[in-house]
């Protein structure tokens, strides 16, 4: 028997005993159920997540399993038009006033297939690192003693962008300090997963019981694998700063763009091990995302490592302040740990003409005007 168990499962057992009790119990067990099954069924939502292969059918549904369980109040605040210009105002610092309902504000039933929806869009990596981000506010509450911004490991905002539906246009994002990532459907496909954003502050945690934890352990400790085994004359394309930016360069731009031609060590200049750890690298942010997202992107990857450079900015050793980026012609990686005392990253996926599904979503109402 194994130890997992799906919904279907669970309240097929509890049936079959039904035919035991006198009927008050039952009425009162149905009760009961009636008060957990959107929890039983979130549960059941989560599971598919991470073993069905059609990505957005999951999405799909688990969005309106969530719309239907809010209250008419809660609906205008949870849907937003799809062309509006709200979908493309991102941010990932502690604010007040974003859109959506957050997880605070959510019933317990609601909050669960809230949670579902959420993790329809992420791998078990991907999820297991959202979380993590998240409850650093919690460190960051007992650290700042009520000097800074507001924490709350629940002030993370759902908002969905049009209907839901295996047809049409629609998206979702799910937004708050340090997480953020937004998802663009088109006609049953996701078109675009970016830009999508994860942060860690503190990136290590040095005190208390949870000393040691490093939400983002692999995507600082790969960038530096990689310029550390650099040779001198590789470092002296790659390191194209000996001081890190403060911030990536990017920041939460509508549109990514950089300033100027790619720099930094051609991937064709790399060993045959360096492009391994590269090829790491990148996966460990395109494997955030179920399997079809994150074999996408990987194939960005592949198809442009003709263009591909790595550049690296500020010092190569353990708590340097330091910045890297991976820049091809489609997509950008950018990673900064400068800040606190280079103890708090930010790092983020974008892709130039796809985030937010914008020139696809061209191309596709092009397409079908012809």
């Amino acid at each position: 028997m194994h130890a997992r168990y799906d919904a279907d499962y669970l309240i097929g057992i509890s049936i079959i005993g039904f035919g035991l009790y006198p009927a008050k119990l039952l009425a009162k067990v149905f009760l009961m159920m009636k008060r957990i099954l959107p929890v039983f069924c979130a549960v059941g939502l989560l599971a598919a997540t991470y073993e069905r292969f059609d990505t957005t059918a999951t999405m799909v549904e688990a969005a309106k399993s969530y719309l239907a369980a809010l209250t008419p109040q809660q609906k205008p605040q949870a849907t937003i038009p799809f062309a509006s210009e709200e979908r493309t105002n991102w941010h990932y610092i502690p604010l007040d006033n974003r859109k959506g309902i957050p997880l605070r504000e959510m019933a317990p039933e609601q909050k669960q297939l809230a949670e579902a929806l959420i993790s329809a869009g992420y791998s078990r990596q991907g999820i297991i690192k959202a979380h993590t981000i998240r409850s650093l506010e919690q460190v960051l509450k007992e650290t700042e003693k009520g000097t800074g911004p507001e924490r709350d490991t629940e002030k993370y905002f759902v908002s969905i962008y049009g209907e839901p539906s295996e047809k049409g246009t629609w998206g979702y994002r799910f937004e708050g300090h340090h997480v953020s990532v937004s998802f663009t459907v088109v006609d049953g496909k996701v078109v675009s997963s970016s830009p999508n954003f994860f942060g860690a502050n503190p990136a290590e945690v040095k005190t208390g019981p949870r000393a040691g934890l490093r939400a983002l352990k692999r995507e600082e400790d790969l960038g530096r694998e990689l310029i550390q085994s650099m040779t001198p004359a590789q470092r002296e394309i790659a390191i194209v700063d000996k001081k890190a930016a403060n911030e990536i360069l990017t920041a939460n731009s509508r549109k990514a763009a950089l300033n100027g031609q790619p720099n930094g060590l051609p991937f064709s200049q790399m060993s045959a091990q360096q492009k391994e750890i590269l090829t790491a690298l990148v996966s460990e942010y395109a494997e955030n995302f179920p399997a079809p997202i994150a074999e996408a992107r990987m194939d960005k990857f592949n198809k442009s490592k003709a263009n591909l450079y790595f550049a690296w900015m500020g010092g190569i050793n353990r708590g340097d302040p330091h910045y890297y980026r991976i820049q091809t012609p489609t997509f950008l990686i950018e990673y900064d740990n400068v800040q606190n005392n280079a103890n708090h990253i930010h790092s983020v996926w974008r892709d130039f003409n796809g985030d937010f599904g914008l020139d696809l979503l061209a191309q596709h109402l092009q397409a079908s005007h012809k």
